[in-house]
């Protein structure tokens, strides 16, 4: 079996536009906080401009939607990151910074090793989580699927 990792796209809705004072807390963090995954044990791309960061990538017809997207060698390094260094201190804080969504706004999927996510792919795979829920296609981080269960799953396609 070839090898996976994992990738992952979350999208959020900006309160305010991202150079406002309002959003300051945010975007000052966001060379730290994208040093630290370029840092992580277990990372291995993410989404960015030539900035370093994604907030001026726009693929939503919505200006106010940031996405960022972001490939690990496992889920269980992308949960150390996400949630047990200081980008928690972010998700924490995240009501400042972002609307409540009522649409799926985070999605995992396994990619073959090597395989870098379109934006195209990322959205996809939240509206395949929006119209589905989980499955081994497009999952959560609170209701997983392993590699097995995906490519079962791509064998009945």
């Amino acid at each position: 079996m070839a090898q996976y990792h994992i990738a992952q796209v979350n999208v959020g809705r900006i309160v305010a536009p991202i150079e406002s004072e309002t959003m300051a807390g945010f975007v000052t963090r966001l060379d730290e906080i994208n040093a630290l995954a370029d840092g992580t044990a277990g990372f291995v791309w993410r989404l960015q401009s030539d900035e370093g960061n994604a907030t001026s990538i726009r693929v939503f017809d919505d200006d106010m939607m940031l996405l960022n997207m972001s490939v690990w060698e496992s889920i269980e390094a992308l949960q150390t990151y996400t949630y047990k260094t200081a980008h928690a201190e972010l998700i924490k804080d995240r009501k400042q910074w972002f609307s409540k969504m009522d649409t799926p706004y985070l999605a995992l999927c396994w990619v073959p090793a090597g395989h870098i996510p379109t934006t195209g792919e990322a959205k996809s795979k939240l509206e395949y989580l929006r119209q589905h829920g989980a499955t081994p296609l497009a999952f959560t981080f609170t209701k997983r699927f392993t590699v097995e269960e995906m490519l079962a799953v791509q064998e009945q396609l």
